[in-house]
Order: structure tokens, then C-alpha cells, then sequence
């Protein structure tokens, strides 16, 4: 069984590689690294269909995870390409770590590239074990684990919408955010995100013992939000470009899990 699951971690691995490194020679061209992003969320909707087209269970074990999985790769990497980051003008910190990596920003960038598609592979355990291993549970678990999953791409979503039409409004250039979700958490997208990491490993205690290797991601996730990509080089960017005001954010609104807001 391990064997299996294997085969199928290394399958999608094999075609993320092959994915973020087209990608990096567009990146070449346009000198806009901001596109591995896309790569890595529609790359987990890839997994899915290479895992469905080798699934050794019944569709009623993985259609609900893998349909939930696909809807939030489609979504986010709409979501990414709608706000230009196949296209715009590179991100900030692509562009701090583009000036950081000279004389070899080319090499250092398809290593990076490369990791996203390592990470693809690695993470994509929260959800292929349903394509291999017949559910040990009544579907209690799943339907729990399908329905936190479902929840935190809707909030997700949400966020996002919130914040786009925010952004529409030139009388609100140079200010913070603060409307619905974000005036409750400073990153809800990355709070309800996690939440969708956490519905998969419900889902996969469905699957136990084998199940229980969806644990880890979701831990990844959150170590990856706060620790790495997520909430520290964004806030430290909003910092840069907004001083004060983002400050003043800070000291209002909960970092993460949504709160209702201090006074000011």
C-alpha cells in the first residue's frame, strides 16, 4: 500500500516538475517570478486528475476530496492570474529576492521553482490516500472533513472578493483595508486556507492508518503561512509601503484567527 501511494506522490511530482519548468522559462522572458504562484495552485488540480485516472477505490471514496480540491485550485489560480500575477508587474518580495540573488538570480529562481513543484508533491499526501485506500468509517468523517474543506474556500473566496472590490475604489489608494473579513483578521484568506488543509486531513482520518499522513501537511501549510511566504514577508512589505497606517492595522485587528477588532 505504501507503494502505492508512492507511485502516485512521484506521478504528480514528475508532472509538477515538468509544469513549474515551462513556467520558469516564461518567467525568464517576462521577469515576472510571481507566476510560479500560479503554477503551484493549478498544479494541485493536476495531482488529482493524474490520481483519478490511476484510483484503485471507488469514486465514492475520493470523488468529494478531489472535487473540493480541484475548486480550490481553480479558484486560486484564477484568482492569482485575475490580480496580474502571470502578467502584471512583478510582486515585491519577487522582486527583493530577484536583487538579492544577482549574479545568479536565473539558477537560484528555477531551484526555487523546482521546490514549488517538490512542495506540490509533498503536500498533495493530505488527499491521495482516498485514491488508494478503501475508507475505514461510516462517512462521518468525511462528510465532517469535506464540509470544514468546503467552508474554508468559501471564506477564502470571500476574503479575496472582499478585498478586490476594497481595492476598486481610488478613494481608498494608500490606505489599509479593514472592510468584512479583514477588519476582523489581518489575513483571513491565509486563516480560511488553513482551514481548507485541515478539512483534508479530517477527511483523511477516514483512511486511518494510511490517512493519518494528511496531518503533516496542514502543519506545513501553517508553518509555511507564518513562517515563511505567508504572513510575515506580506506584513513587513505593508509596513514598507503604508508605515503607519499598517501599524495602526496591527494594533486593531487579530493577526490571524478572525476577532472582533479592538477599539482604537
Amino acid at each position: 500500500m505504501i507503494e502505492a501511494i508512492g507511485a502516485q506522490l512521484a506521478l504528480a511530482w514528475g508532472a509538477c516538475a515538468a509544469i513549474q519548468a515551462a513556467l520558469w522559462l516564461v518567467a525568464q522572458r517576462t521577469r515576472n517570478a510571481a507566476i510560479v504562484d500560479v503554477g503551484w495552485a493549478l498544479s494541485f488540480a493536476v495531482a488529482v486528475a493524474l490520481f483519478a485516472a490511476r484510483a484503485a477505490t471507488p469514486a465514492a471514496a475520493w470523488l468529494p476530496i478531489g472535487a473540493i480540491v480541484v475548486a480550490w485550485s481553480v479558484r486560486l489560480g484564477g484568482h492569482l492570474i485575475a490580480r496580474g500575477a502571470a502578467s502584471g508587474p512583478e510582486e515585491g518580495r519577487y522582486v527583493d529576492l530577484r536583487a538579492r540573488w544577482q549574479p545568479h538570480a536565473a539558477r537560484r529562481f528555477f531551484v526555487f521553482f523546482q521546490a514549488q513543484a517538490a512542495l506540490t508533491a509533498i503536500l498533495s499526501s493530505a488527499f491521495v490516500v482516498p485514491f488508494v485506500v478503501a475508507p475505514s468509517d461510516g462517512g462521518w468523517l468525511r462528510a465532517l472533513g469535506a464540509t470544514i474543506a468546503t467552508l474554508g474556500v468559501i471564506g477564502e473566496a470571500t476574503a479575496d472578493a472582499q478585498l478586490r472590490r476594497w481595492k476598486r475604489d481610488p478613494a481608498h489608494r494608500g490606505h489599509v483595508c479593514d472592510a468584512g473579513l479583514w477588519g476582523w483578521s489581518r489575513h483571513p484568506n491565509y486563516f480560511f486556507e488553513w482551514c481548507v488543509w485541515i478539512g483534508y486531513a479530517v477527511y483523511g482520518l477516514a483512511f486511518a492508518p494510511y490517512g493519518l499522513i494528511a496531518l503533516a501537511p496542514q502543519a506545513i501549510m501553517l508553518g509555511s503561512i507564518f513562517g515563511v511566504t505567508g504572513i510575515t514577508p506580506t506584513e513587513n512589505q505593508a509596513i514598507r509601503s503604508k508605515g503607519d497606517a499598517y501599524r495602526s492595522y496591527q494594533a486593531r485587528v487579530s493577526r490571524f484567527i478572525p476577532l472582533p477588532p479592538k477599539r482604537p
